[in-house]
């Protein structure tokens, strides 16, 4: 069939027509009466005037013709021909994890083709929709794809069993837009004003993407492509020179640099809660939303954000609403002990991870003081030590958290903080201001000066961005988590006392009979329970740093230096030259602490270095103290960390968290424990 013979349209503008279907179907009459036949071979994309002139269907005329064609013969299904599976959840080269949808609504379709998804064009729709003919996308190079079914929409919500797709079928995009903002209070109330806006707008022969106004009228924001914004702000500035000069407006104002997301679906229209969940999604990936409009049919909701978000935008609502894997990308800052450990315990678990809960950590980077080593898509863990001395390139922090943050197709970056510098405990705020969550055992931060303390709490506060540093307190013990969980259901914090120290808790569960404190304190050395100089442990800052990290979280503001601490490292020999000569020379002052200990054996008391946060009393103390053989702090055994909870629910029996509280395998798992606790509030399943 030459379909010049059969298909008459009326040339509507320069790229459209109007299909006449009554004189259509009196051509499509003739023309089979003329050539009866089972099986009609129809060329597309052509037609004719009602003057017989030939023409075309204009932009995508070949599918258009067929939708025509389908109506004329009322088929039962119009099948399109194309070089893809079907209709994507997303772009697929955006969203690796989209999916092929098997169903959408005509109106679905209408609104993802209008948004550049690869469906079909809107008007192709329409011919086939008063009959309700069925389109189906297939692939023509994939014949066993199933392909994706245009339809009217059954409204069942189940189908053989299972629910149906997402509430939200697909999501589009569309880049290299602009933002027009006009406002002025002379705008409220006054007939015409968008009107003659948007008259102006037409003038200049822009496209109007998307409108959003607010219901008291004082501004009206509008999209345009980027190529067209400066025609389209020089013609309002010229409309309203007058109403700009007297004051009825304040503004004409353009925000370049936009993309538009939209989300499409007829399902959400009723369905409470959906506009909530595509914000959340967008505020937990730190993107912010310049501008929202959603049609009272509720198919659509379009949201315009900056372009560089746009991609990492579209990520992250996707994978709300798909449940496709929560992924992280993770910059590793130390890669010592703990951050070794860690990277090990990443290694080994990351499979599980994204098969039975749905989270996948991707190692972007590693850095240490010296060198560091990138990845576009995640660091070969079984490889890592090797891979950081062969290809590391020279240590550059901003340069790394550039890189880790920069891949636009992972929504959600943490770094993880395994030192115990403080230097980068400093970068923490710019992190977290920055979208960037933050996952530390570094104490560095936390027991600083106070001010910048509470500028990070508040500033963690405020934003979707977390801050997780379990870690810091009782390695792999659950001591923040324990305090916050009785803060927040309401018990009030009276003392928290406890052995933090793992080296401290072995020398003096070690501390008996005959033995000599500089004795058990060699063995310690030995057995790698000490930092390379005694001193560091035996001086008791690392505990104090512990008591006032908990003294704040119970709502005290104290500095450091507000905390008593009694050291054990004797006078004369806290400025000993080096760790070996400090070693060399304690056994001078066994005497002091032997006496301590017979004083405490005499009244049957065991000796132990503890920290305390007094709350009522509003102070914190780091000292060593003398308890009964029948105290739970007499019964430690090893390194074992040991801390007692008493509040006004527990007063007459603290709760008390005991476990091994040093150790390089149980620190990295606290940390661990925080980045999946981030990734659950992130969006994993529970």
């Amino acid at each position: 069939m030459d379909t010049r013979e059969v298909l008459v349209v009326n040339p509507t503008s320069s790229n459209q027509v109007d299909p006449d279907y009554l004189m259509s179907e009196e051509r499509l009459e003739k023309w089979y009466s003329n050539n009866p036949s089972k099986t009609i071979i129809a060329t597309g994309f052509i037609a004719t005037t009602p003057q017989n002139i030939p023409t075309t269907l204009k932009r995508d005329g070949s599918d258009f013709s067929a939708a025509i064609m389908g109506a004329l013969l009322k088929a039962r299904q119009v099948t399109i021909w194309t070089d893809v599976d079907g209709v994507y959840s997303a772009d697929p080269r955006k969203v690796s994890e989209a999916v092929i949808l098997k169903t959408l609504s005509y109106q679905e379709a209408w609104e993802m083709s209008y948004f550049g998804a690869n469906v079909l064009h809107p008007r192709t729709i329409v011919p086939v929709m008063q009959y309700d003919i069925p389109i189906v996308i297939k692939n023509i190079f994939n014949l066993s794809a199933p392909g994706t079914m245009i339809c009217r929409s059954s409204g069942n919500e189940y189908e053989d069993g299972q629910k149906l797709e997402s509430l939200v079928k697909g999501f589009a995009t569309i880049d290299n837009v602009a933002l027009v903002n006009v406002e002025g209070t002379g705008m409220a109330g006054v007939p015409g004003t968008a009107s003659a806006i948007f008259s102006a707008v037409k003038d200049v022969g822009a496209n109007v993407i998307m409108i959003s106004q607010a219901s008291s009228e004082h501004s009206v924001c509008f999209a345009v492509p980027e190529k067209e914004v400066k025609a389209v702000a020089d013609v309002l500035e010229s409309r309203f020179g007058q109403a700009l000069s007297a004051g009825r407006l304040s503004q004409i104002a353009v925000i370049p640099n936009c993309s538009i997301l939209a989300a499409v679906g007829q399902r959400m229209a009723s369905t409470p809660g959906v506009s909530a969940t595509l914000f959340t999604a967008l505020a937990k990936a730190n993107i912010n939303i310049r501008a929202i409009a959603q049609g009272c049919t509720e198919y659509n909701i379009t949201v315009v954000v900056k372009r560089e978000d746009c991609v990492r935008a579209l990520r992250a609502v996707h994978s709300k609403f798909y449940l496709s894997r929560t992924i992280i990308a993770v910059g590793i800052v130390g890669p010592g002990l703990i951050g070794g450990t860690l990277l090990d315990q990443l290694k080994d678990q990351t499979a599980v991870l994204k098969e039975k809960f749905n989270i996948d950590l991707r190692v972007m980077g590693i850095t240490g003081t010296r060198t560091m080593l990138l990845s576009e898509s995640g660091i070969d863990l079984s490889r890592w030590r090797e891979l950081l001395s062969v290809k590391g390139e020279m240590a550059d922090m901003n340069k790394f958290v550039h890189h880790v943050r920069g891949n636009h197709f992972i929504p959600n970056t943490v770094m993880v903080d395994c030192t115990a510098d403080s230097d980068v405990a400093s970068h923490y705020f710019g992190w977290l201001h920055r979208g960037i969550h933050v996952v530390t055992p570094n104490k560095k931060a936390n027991s600083g000066p106070l001010d910048q303390y509470l500028k990070l709490r508040a500033l963690q506060r405020q934003s979707y961005t977390h801050y997780f540093y379990e870690a810091t307190v009782g390695a792999g013990l659950p001591i923040i988590s324990t305090l916050r969980g009785l803060l927040e259901t309401g018990d009030k914090i009276l003392r928290i006392e406890g052995i933090f120290s793992g080296t401290l808790s072995y020398i003096f569960n070690n501390f008996t009979g005959s033995r000599a404190f500089s004795q058990v304190v060699k063995e310690a050395k030995e057995a790698g329970y000490t930092e390379p100089d005694p001193r560091d442990d035996l001086s008791g800052t690392d505990v104090a740093r512990k008591v006032i990290i908990l003294a704040r979280e119970s709502g005290l503001q104290l500095e450091l230096s507000d905390i008593p601490v009694q050291s054990l490292v004797p006078e004369p020999l806290r400025s000993s030259a080096s760790p070996e000569e400090f070693m060399q020379q304690l056994p001078q002052f066994d005497q002091q602490m032997a006496a301590q200990r017979h004083e405490a054996e005499d009244t049957g008391e065991v000796l132990r270095y503890v920290g305390v946060v007094d709350v009522v009393n509003g102070r914190g103390t780091v000292e060593l103290q003398r308890y009964s053989k029948e105290h739970p702090f007499a019964q430690l055994s090893g390194s074992d960390n040991i801390i007692a909870f008493t509040t006004e629910r527990y007063a007459k029996q603290p709760l008390i968290v005991r476990g091994p509280g040093a150790g390089a395998e149980v620190t990295a798992g606290g940390v661990f424990c925080d980045i999946l606790r981030l990734a659950s509030y992130l969006g994993a399943p529970s």
